[in-house]
């Protein structure tokens, strides 16, 4: 998708400042600190539309982004960030749990992942949430251009068994520095938008 045009809309924090209208949307989630602002600016090919930060867990609300005037990227707040209160871990999950479970125009979620580690306790949690709401799930494993050529294929296979990944979800390995990746992402994201 050749992007034309991007902007933040809104940052919600309920369901009744979600965007009005039938857009479709993709949602991002991951880790605090993972990569998710970085991506967004690659895909879009903009530095700083999507606010990046060296302080995780900065990110607590809803963010859409609408692009081209076809859909949203909506991110939504890193998770396992241990700074944020456990009252305000309690807050971003019903925000999250709601947003996901009765969102109409949510057509997948990209879950994105750090390729050089293995998947957290929480990165399996949300991907198994998401598989438990029947919502099709994108990896995508950031930080490529950190991994030696050679090292790759270990690194998606530790990915993929981390999660236990269903056989028609795809990991594709992304770097937000080279924009390895960029191409099957967008096909990955107007599949889902087109349906």
């Amino acid at each position: 998708m050749k992007v034309t045009s991007a902007e933040i809309v809104i940052s919600a924090v309920s369901k009744k400042q979600y965007p009005p209208g039938h857009l479709p949307e993709i949602a991002l989630a991951g880790r605090s600190n993972v990569g998710k602002s970085s991506f967004i600016n690659k895909m879009i090919n903009r530095k700083s539309l999507a606010r990046t930060s060296s302080k995780p867990g900065k990110t607590q609300t809803l963010n859409f982004y609408i692009i081209n005037d076809v859909f949203h990227f909506v991110d939504v707040p890193g998770y396992g960030y241990a700074k944020v209160s456990k009252k305000e871990r309690e807050a971003w999950g019903k925000m999250l749990e709601e947003y996901f479970i009765e969102r109409e125009n949510l057509k997948a979620a990209a879950l994105i992942v750090d390729i050089r580690h293995k998947p957290t306790v929480d990165d399996v949690a949300m991907y198994e949430f998401l598989k438990h709401y029947d919502l099709p799930v994108i990896i995508i494993a950031t930080k490529l251009d950190k991994i030696a050529k050679n090292k790759r294929e270990s690194h998606i296979r530790q990915t993929r068994m981390g999660l236990d990944l269903d056989p028609d979800d795809i990991i594709i390995p992304f770097s937000s520095e080279t924009g390895e990746g960029k191409d099957v992402a967008w096909r990955a994201v107007e599949h889902y938008i087109k349906q």
